[in-house]
């Protein structure tokens, strides 16, 4: 039973101290600190959990955490039931503590009248106080069954999907073209936003258990496996390859160098963090940077420019400013479009928005053929499209553009055609409601059966194709299901 008068009692909300932006703008460790003296914070927060009859976080989360249980074994200071209660429905909850927006914070019920439950601190506290207390063991299956999958893409889907088909007995191997496994987990994500200890302490758990890792192999590339190869030797494949298709800016200018995507940038950025050497890499020292797109892969790309120390960073999202408020059409428990700022958004910089890109331009001041500058226009929505207003135009300096604009799904040959699986107008997998493709014993998991979308689709979908392929490999499963391919999320 919840503290009945926690939230009378606490009525506010309390995170961790973010370091000094001075500081932290020099290095790429994490931005929230942890402390001892926080503990007492976060049983506070824990405390103001209603203990809903109906708990909407659970809705606004795709996984079905079971967010007041764990909440109120945080408050009793039980971490050991507490991880116990996340790892329940999150195979990876030190990931999502960290990366989610949080759509479960926006359905707390709480949040109606009073700002939410913390609920996206209290799981990753959960998550890094059980690695530091030794509470995450390896589940070593108590028997095999036989059967072998092979799991494609390292990234959250895949790796759930791993986890819990290796939990069941079966063999899994894991593909990854990169030469780390992880995903956009390990080069995607910058260290600032999450340290790679994070992906690889869970790792060394899912090795421990019997999953196999085979980093840098680009199957279905010149020379690697193909898709025949893995219909011969597995009896069950996952596609978990996420959402890869750069989404282009068809705009006069755009054949000049110093335009790049974005994920091409943080890639790099991210293995000189690990410590290795990048040929060419793509900086951002001395420039003047624009991001285009003012989604979570912009905010990364500016956060990082930060640290690279360039002369200016600006992030243009063709969409209105935001306002304050939750707006009247999207009513509780649906996640708002509200004005957000992010951790980088606050080290400097500039964000504009309602503002489209006219042209990229070179002047000749830089390098023969390189961007030097951007033209821009004011917009506003009419009827669905960005509509340009008269008399708004300008020209800003720019020597490295980055375009932040999302994905537009699988790369379509390869081994999308290898394995001829069906593939949709928006360049996803298709797939029937038990995750199954076109082509028997081929499965499909997170972004590139859903789209692009968040860490925690991913994972419950990783979680849900588990369940299928082990239906379909031994005519019955134990394994939970969270969503369907189907499913949504809550929405106005």
């Amino acid at each position: 039973m919840a503290d009945p008068q926690g939230f009378l009692k606490y009525r506010e909300r309390e995170l961790p101290k973010r370091r000094p932006v001075p500081v932290r703008i020099l290095d790429n460790r994490e931005v929230y600190t942890r402390r001892v003296e926080d503990s007492p914070a976060l049983v506070r927060q824990a405390a103001r959990c209603m203990d809903c009859g109906v708990p909407f976080c659970h809705n606004g989360c795709p996984l079905g955490n079971l967010i007041p249980e764990w909440n109120e074994l945080t408050r009793r200071e039980d971490f050991a039931g507490a991880i116990e209660r996340l790892h329940a429905t999150n195979n990876f909850p030190e990931w999502t503590g960290r990366l989610c927006p949080a759509p479960c914070e926006t359905a707390c019920v709480l949040g109606i009248n009073q700002p939410a439950v913390t609920i996206k601190h209290i799981e990753q506290s959960i998550a890094d106080n059980a690695f530091d207390l030794g509470l995450v063991e390896p589940q070593i299956p108590e028997r095999l069954t036989g059967h072998t999958v092979a799991v494609i893409g390292s990234g959250p889907a895949g790796l759930a999907a791993a986890q819990q088909l290796t939990r069941a007995g079966h063999t899994v191997a894991v593909y990854e073209k990169d030469d780390r496994i992880g995903g956009l987990l390990t080069y995607g994500i910058p260290d600032f936003k999450m340290e790679k200890i994070q992906v690889d302490r869970r790792l060394e758990q899912m090795e421990a258990e019997g999953t196999r890792f085979r980093p840098g192999v680009d199957v279905g590339g010149e020379g690697s496996l193909s898709g025949k190869d893995l219909r011969e030797r597995y009896d069950a494949v996952v596609l978990a390859m996420g959402s890869t298709v750069p989404r282009e800016l068809p705009v006069p200018g755009r054949e000049l160098g110093g335009i790049h995507p974005a994920m091409d940038y943080l890639v790099q950025h991210n293995r000189v963090v690990a410590g290795q050497e990048v040929e060419d890499q793509i900086l951002a020292t001395d420039k003047d940077v624009v991001i285009i797109g003012g989604g979570d892969t912009g905010s990364d790309c500016y956060g990082t420019a930060l640290r690279q120390g360039a002369r200016s960073v600006t992030q243009i999202d063709i969409n209105p400013t935001p306002g304050e408020e939750r707006p009247e059409d999207q009513p509780w428990p649906t996640y708002p479009k509200v004005y957000r700022v992010s951790t980088s958004h606050e080290e400097g910089g500039e964000r504009v928005f309602g503002a489209s890109t006219v042209e990229f331009l070179s002047d000749g001041s830089g390098a023969p053929g390189e961007v030097t500058h951007i033209r821009l226009v004011d917009v506003v929505r009419e009827h669905g499209h960005a509509e340009p207003i008269e008399g708004t135009e300008r020209v800003i300096p720019a020597q490295l553009v980055l375009l932040a604009l999302g994905f537009q799904g699988v790369p379509r040959d390869g081994l999308v055609q290898q394995l001829e699986v069906e593939v949709d107008e928006r360049g996803r997998i298709v797939r029937d409601e038990s995750y199954a493709t076109s082509t028997p014993g081929v499965f499909v998991a997170g972004d590139a059966g859903r789209g692009q979308s968040l860490i925690v689709w991913a994972i419950a979908e990783g979680r849900a194709a588990a369940a299928a392929v082990d239906q379909f490999l031994l005519g019955e499963t134990e394994l939970p299901a969270p969503v369907l391919p189907s499913t949504v999320a809550v929405s106005a």
